[in-house]
């Protein structure tokens, strides 16, 4: 019989909700998970776009998640139920429209030497960048990243980092932190191609190569790719939400579908104010200890506590979300031709002229036009786990993150754009054909191999999953006005981090901290919390 009651209410179903119910129900609590859509996962989605082709159609790779401590507890019960995390030699690498690459395998000495063979000092620079961040620099970039920024465990963190570093140390660890990653790249790096390299990574989270924070991003997202690799779920990212979905009803939780929340239920007024529950779906549900929230802010605060104090919805209302995503996925009949074929071997492969070219793109998305040469992330699944396709086949993931919300022109004028400014079919198939042509340039004979292609614009993406709202893969820009103590927003009225002015509801998901990149962070800091309880 379904559950109407529960001691935490989780809203959503993407990978910090699952985690957080999965570690609160092996922990005792009884969870209930409540999902708007069909499907449960939020941005974690697989499907057979074309037969026989098992295609990753949101996320696809999960270092952040192989790395977590939510993973790290929860690691033998889903290998239990059948989650297995797969990668090969490979990381990641560069691939000029002329055709000339290079690949770097997960192995940090190994990728100095490839580095240094092609660009003569940059090698020795990335090393030396990468030492730092995993060896000085690492209890406190990653404690301050891993921890509720306003817990006393942080005002420890800063006062022993204070006492090793000093004042002077830890202002110039605050100010490295802010600086763009251009200007670390010319100061630091000799090559158009090793800047090229590393630059397209700052764009996994949200900004881009000329802003603010946008240096930390992109050299820890670099470095820990390289260290680390890129796992992908074997058989498809949707093995996660069904182990996780296992485990969490094998410690009697529920989870359920076509379940949109209306509101949060809610007694008392001011700091006394606490919630009881929820109204989902026409029906009321009961929460004894918790609601939990994986939403936007304005989602939060100006539908679900709909009571909210002013100055919180007018924080929520005030935060930001970034340029739109698009994805387009290929079905291949074989592996394609790469004009240096060691890049056959690489899960994610990225495309772009030069770090000119990546921040060029930025500001003309930022301007509203579809960028006439944008930076692709290309991701070849299938070159570590081959189960995706049928025998001898090969999978594209492509991902863009520098696209206007808003169309208001084509940076190359070829595209025809509508008067209102929306995303059609026509755009975005128009766009999806010029990334094809782009791809063949380092792929020759990519269209005779193409079984089927099929393309997700800004517009496609947020009707997937309303927290990607305008397309925002990220759920909110990174800038650093909403970043760590910041995101989603300074505090007001109680509301914070992860907490709420509303004493039990807590707020999780890529708008809260650590911010986004599917590692279950927040999911994992309010089950630490609720499980005290």
């Amino acid at each position: 019989m379904a559950r109407s009651a529960a001691q935490v209410i989780v809203v959503g179903s993407g990978i910090n909700s699952l985690v957080c119910a999965a570690l609160l129900a092996t922990r005792g609590k009884s969870v209930l998970v409540l999902e708007r859509n069909d499907t449960l996962g939020g941005c974690i989605r697989t499907e057979e776009l074309f037969p026989g082709f098992h295609h990753d159609i949101l996320s696809s790779w999960y270092p952040l998640f192989v790395g977590s401590p939510g993973y790290a507890e929860l690691k033998p019960a889903l290998s239990q139920a059948g989650l297995e995390f797969v990668q090969g030699d490979y990381a990641t690498g560069i691939v000029l429209p002329d055709g000339r690459g290079l690949a770097l395998k997960q192995d940090l000495e190994d990728a100095v030497r490839r580095i240094e063979a092609l660009a003569p000092g940059d090698g020795v620079a990335f090393g030396a960048m990468a030492q730092r961040l995993f060896t000085e620099d690492a209890a406190l970039t990653f404690g301050l990243l891993g921890q509720n920024p306003y817990g006393f465990g942080v005002l420890r963190l800063l006062f022993s980092e204070l006492r090793k570093r000093g004042l002077d140390g830890l202002t110039g660890f605050a100010a490295d932190s802010l600086e763009s990653f251009r200007r670390w790249a010319e100061r630091s790096l000799k090559s158009d191609i090793a800047r090229a390299l590393i630059a397209p990574w700052v764009l996994h989270t949200g900004l881009g190569p000329d802003e603010a924070c946008s240096a930390l991003i992109g050299k820890l997202t670099f470095a820990a790719v390289v260290a680390g690799g890129m796992p992908v779920v074997r058989g498809g990212s949707r093995g996660i939400v069904a182990a996780l979905k296992t485990v969490i009803e094998q410690h009697g939780g529920e989870l359920r579908v076509n379940m949109p929340v209306e509101r949060v239920l809610t007694t008392g007024t001011g700091r006394r104010q606490r919630a009881t529950g929820v109204v989902a779906a026409g029906r009321s549900f009961e929460a004894s200890d918790a609601v939990v929230c994986n939403v936007t802010p304005q989602q939060l605060y100006g539908r679900l506590l709909r009571e909210s104090p002013p100055p919180v919805r007018e924080r929520a209302a005030a935060y930001r979300f970034g340029r739109g995503g698009m994805q387009i996925h290929f079905a291949l009949d074989a592996p394609p031709a790469w004009s240096d074929p060691e890049l056959l071997k690489v899960p994610l492969v990225h495309l772009t002229e030069s770090m000119e070219q990546v921040c060029a793109s930025v500001v003309e998305a930022n301007n509203g036009l579809l960028p006439g040469r944008p930076t692709l992330a290309i991701g070849q699944p299938t070159a570590v786990d081959p189960s995706r396709a049928p025998e001898g086949a090969w999978i594209l993931w492509i991902q863009m993150q520098e696209l206007p919300v808003r169309v208001k022109g084509d940076a190359l004028g070829k595209i025809a754009i509508p008067a209102d400014g929306c995303w059609t079919e026509a755009v975005r198939e128009a766009l999806a054909d010029r990334v094809q042509a782009r791809l063949e340039g380092v792929m020759p004979g990519l269209s005779k191999q193409v079984v089927g292609r099929r393309a997700y614009s800004p517009a496609d993406l947020e009707g997937m999953n309303c927290n990607l709202v305008g397309g925002d893969p990220y759920s909110g820009v990174c800038s650093p006005d909403q970043f760590f103590w910041l995101r989603p927003f300074a505090g007001s009225h109680g509301a914070r981090a992860h907490r709420t002015h509303c004493r039990n509801v807590f707020h999780i998901g890529a708008s809260t901290h650590p911010g986004p990149g599917l590692g279950g962070g927040s999911g994992h800091l309010v089950a630490q919390i609720l499980a005290s309880r």
